[in-house]
Order: structure tokens, then sequence, then C-alpha cells
């Protein structure tokens, strides 16, 4: 089972329609930015409370980069 097949079938659980492709890959950046910036840990509690929010994840991705300190900063 791959991901986007496990993703579809824990969706059906929870009676949810299954993340768009796009919507998987803004999550992955928004991991991506929450980890890098801070600890992996980060990663997966930033998605947690993004769905908490009701915002996208193209929304949060904006929101994580602006709490991200500039590249100059690491």
């Amino acid at each position: 089972m791959n991901a986007m097949e496990w993703l579809s079938a824990y969706a059906e659980k929870l009676g949810l329609d299954p993340p768009t492709l796009d919507e998987v890959d803004g999550l992955l950046d928004l991991a991506a930015v929450a980890a890098h910036s801070s600890e992996r840990t980060a990663a997966p509690i930033a998605c947690w409370l993004t769905a908490r929010s009701s915002r996208t994840p193209f929304e949060a991705l904006e929101i994580a980069r602006s709490v991200a300190p500039a590249e100059s900063e690491s």
C-alpha cells in the first residue's frame, strides 16, 4: 500500500474525503518548514494545528514561513 492509498483508506475511516495531491504537497511543504526551522517533532504537530484551524495547507504554509527564522539567522 502506498502513501496515497493509505491516506485514502484512513480518510474513509474518518468519514472524510482524502486529500488531493496538491493538498498533500502543501502539507509536506508545511512539515518541511516546521521541521527545518525547529525540530522534527514540529512537523506533525504543525499539520495537526492546521487541521484544527480549518486553514488550507497553502494558507498554513504562508503562516509557517512567517514564523520560520530568516535564512540569515540560521
